[in-house]
């Protein structure tokens, strides 16, 4: 059972290694994307479904809290669009579920801010839903996908797709990579 596990961590650091070659360029383009925004008062709007809205929480805390706590800093304006589960629940059961993110971003969203995306297909809708009106509304919008992007491609000013197919390497990648981009807004705050 060793040999699985040990598989299983040898295949997951091979994609990170694919995705250090082919999403480094990208997740730059974000950071600086992110750090222009704050720096203009803007704010960072994150979601996703299941394990990708796991990874908005992650992250969105990362931004208000700060990545590293032995390196503290003033906290930056983020927020998980998938938390509030009073509003969620509320909606969906009215309206249904594909509008709930795009819903939030009619009432929080302002031209200038950026919303990042999880969908490790790029398919789902909701998400989508949410990234097109962004788009159309002068957000700045960076999805983060697997392989190819899905639907989520044709919404995106930034693409950050990881080369697998794989769900759990794909969310694997995406915290990594959420880390990073963190870790560069940091930098270029600072």
């Amino acid at each position: 059972m060793s040999d699985a596990i040990k598989t299983h961590m040898q295949t997951s650091a091979q994609v990170k290694l694919a995705v250090a070659e082919s999403c480094s360029d990208a997740a730059m383009q974000a950071a600086e994307a992110i750090a222009q925004c704050l720096k203009q008062g803007g704010k960072l709007l994150l979601c996703g479904n299941g394990g990708s809205a796991g990874d908005a929480q992650h992250l969105a805390a990362e931004f208000v809290a700060t990545l590293d706590h032995q390196r503290p800093r003033a906290g930056l304006a983020a927020l998980a669009l998938t938390t509030d589960t009073s509003f969620i629940t509320a909606y969906s059961n009215d309206f249904g579920f594909e509008g709930i993110f795009e819903r939030q971003l009619q009432a929080l969203g302002q031209s200038g801010d950026v919303v990042i995306g999880i969908s490790t297909s790029g398919n789902s809708a909701n998400v989508n839903k949410a990234m097109a009106y962004a788009r159309a509304n002068q957000m700045i919008t960076i999805a983060m996908t697997g392989a190819g992007g899905g639907n989520l491609a044709s919404h995106a000013d930034i693409m950050i797709a990881v080369p697998s197919t794989n769900t759990m390497h794909i969310q694997e990648s995406h915290i990594a990579l959420g880390h990073a981009i963190t870790h560069m807004v940091e930098q270029l705050m600072a």
